[in-house]
């Protein structure tokens, strides 16, 4: 019996030593954004129910000026213009106070704030080859309106996950 145990404690030994069992430092975190190559439909139709009753409701026409960049997205880091705008979309979306909006955004903000958990672990804290952090710089957000903000950040929602977020999962060039 007692050979049938040191023979099972060494495989165990053999495996820790030759897996990521538990992986140390820069090892621990991995960026897994490929499954955001192409989100399913029900999470699509989830962001379109509640753009629908977004425009629904406010039914108002905005001079929308936040997502107009007059830079490609290939000039900078994806990943940190990602997190940037995730940042952004999540505060604003989170802070809408309708309730005729509270029950359509539960669902598309549950995603987002998944995707932005999964680009924590793509974006280091020490890579920023190009500022981004002054994309949206609080006199940019001032000059908007609470109403306006919120629908630029709704309206432009598919192009966050249709592009900037594809661009990012497919970590290649994107013009």
């Amino acid at each position: 019996m007692v050979n049938v145990s040191y023979k099972v404690l060494f495989a165990l030994a053999i495996w820790m030593m030759t897996t990521e069992a538990f992986p140390t430092g820069a090892e621990r975190t991995k960026c897994h954004l490929a499954k955001y190559k192409s989100l399913p439909p029900r999470e699509l139709e989830a962001f379109k129910k509640a753009k629908d009753k977004f425009v629904s409701v406010k039914n108002t026409h905005w001079a929308i000026r936040i997502f107009h960049r007059n830079w490609e997205v290939k000039e900078l880091s994806v990943m940190i213009l990602v997190k940037e705008e995730l940042h952004l979309v999540i505060d604003v979306l989170e802070n809408i106070r309708d309730p005729n909006l509270s029950e359509p955004l539960g669902r598309p903000l549950e995603i987002l704030r998944h995707i932005r958990e999964d680009l924590k672990n793509c974006v280091s804290i020490g890579f920023q080859p190009f500022s981004v952090t002054n994309v949206f710089t609080p006199s940019l957000l001032s000059q908007e309106t609470p109403g306006c903000l919120e629908a630029s950040v709704v309206l432009n929602l598919f192009r966050l996950l249709n592009e900037d977020l594809k661009c990012a999962a497919y970590m290649e060039s994107c013009t």
